[in-house]
């Protein structure tokens, strides 16, 4: 554990009493893409609760939302095999030598799965008698209740209850306010698993930083990092920004055009080009990577270019990457070389074809070897672990490196202020006031 005080309102698994109960726990093993695991790390970090759970005598009933099942404009929900818990539970049983049971139950083709219903409950007998190891639900977004408003929700929150004795969250990236994550905290005695702990004890090295502190942040669209990137920009000394959110700084800044960069965007950034214009923090990368085609890496038809060379009223192909001779130059180097602590939710680069901006990016990072350098998000990981695989497996247990395991949850923590602020944060600790009341 982070030797950072956790609120003292949190109330946390190892305070409660498990012997003989039905545990229910919410974990984020979002990590299923087209019926595959893509990366077992966000389940690797939750085994720790599981084991504490069962060893100190819980029965286990587990949950996570896997994918978007539901069409936000017409509100369909489908049951998709690819977007299943079975891989998750096949990686579980090989992993813990244990046999974990799905429950099945009745579909609507159009609203998902209505609700849980009684034939759960063999399942949880044998779940007590210790014949199966525990039970893992279907997709929580399948339940057509989880992220429905009123009666549905509501009795959806009541079904989860009923199937238990005490609720643990450990699903630190999960943090919209769902059924599953927030309103079953209503109704039975609720608790902040291992992994949920360590995740906001971390942040506070993000909120409280050592200084100097970069942080490096780059997205696929800029309208939805804005509110984040600003509360960043703040509490920041320096900020390199990469992908579509740097194209759109510089085409603020230069007065240039870039394929792909919407013009409303250009407009949005155009206050952080005035803010930085005073406070300067915005650490520019030189030396860009543009593309005629956003098909790959087509000999011939891309090229390095630099933002030096910029002139107002000038157009662009695509920048789909940074070209690694940015991390050389003086400025870019001196702010990461000397930085206390580097926060990084960032893929520089237009995967699969462009990843040199990325791999130079960690290295450069790495050769800081004082300061905390903290990944935050699913993609800024997986690009890591994908191109420096060497480098990945020697830092996994560096007590210089942690790597968050939801990058919108710090980014939304980052932008209240508090990990406090996150509505399933504050439902366990609303948990323990109703608790100290009753």
């Amino acid at each position: 554990m982070d030797s950072s005080p956790l609120h003292p309102d949190l109330p946390l698994i190892q305070d409660a009493d498990l012997n003989g109960k039905v545990v229910l726990v919410r974990f984020d093993h979002n990590v299923v893409k087209g019926g595959e695991i893509r990366d077992p790390y966000r389940i690797d970090r939750t085994i720790g609760t599981l084991f504490s759970i069962v060893e100190r005598g819980g029965r286990p009933i587990m949950m996570t939302h896997i994918g978007r099942p539901r069409d936000k404009k017409t509100g369909k929900i489908s049951c998709r095999p690819e977007e299943s818990v079975e891989p998750v539970v096949q990686y579980l049983e090989q992993k813990l030598h244990t046999r974990f049971h799905i429950p099945r139950f009745p579909v609507d083709p159009d609203r998902g799965i209505p609700g849980i219903d009684t034939s759960v409950n063999l399942a949880i007998k044998e779940l007590k008698e210790h014949r199966i190891g525990g039970i893992y639900l279907p997709n929580t977004r399948w339940f057509q209740g989880e992220e429905a408003e009123g009666e549905l929700r509501e009795n959806f929150a009541l079904q989860l209850a009923g199937l238990a004795d005490i609720y643990i969250n450990d699903a630190f990236g999960s943090w919209q306010p769902h059924a599953s994550t927030y309103d079953v905290t209503r109704h039975l005695p609720s608790y902040a698993g291992f992994l949920m702990q360590q995740e906001i004890a971390n942040l506070s090295r993000v909120l409280n930083p050592e200084r100097p502190f970069v942080a490096v942040v780059a997205g696929a669209k800029y309208d939805t990092k804005i509110r984040p990137l600003y509360a960043i920009y703040e509490k920041v000394d320096r900020l390199i920004l990469g992908g579509v959110i740097y194209n759109t700084f510089l085409c603020a800044k230069y007065g240039v055009r870039i394929k792909g960069v919407a013009e409303e965007d250009i407009e949005l950034a155009e206050e952080l080009v005035e803010k930085d214009r005073t406070l300067g923090k915005i650490v520019e990368l030189p030396h860009v990577v543009e593309s005629e085609t956003m098909e790959g890496r087509i000999e011939g038809r891309y090229r390095t270019i630099s933002i030096r060379d910029f002139r107002p009223g000038n157009s662009y192909g695509y920048i789909l990457d940074i070209d690694p001779a940015s991390f050389l130059d003086p400025a870019v180097a001196e702010a990461i070389g000397s930085a206390r602590t580097i926060f990084v939710n960032a893929v520089m680069g237009y995967t699969p074809h462009f990843t040199a901006g990325s791999e130079a990016l960690d290295h450069a990072i790495d050769r800081n070897r004082e300061a905390m350098k903290m990944y935050g998000g699913g993609d800024t990981l997986q690009e890591f672990k994908n191109l420096c695989p060497g480098l990945y497996l020697s830092v996994m247990d560096n007590a210089k490196y942690y790597f968050f395991t939801g990058g919108g949850t710090v980014l939304t923590a980052i932008e209240q202020g508090s990990p406090y602020g996150l509505r399933p944060v504050q439902a366990l600790m609303e948990s323990t006031k109703r608790k100290e009341k009753g």
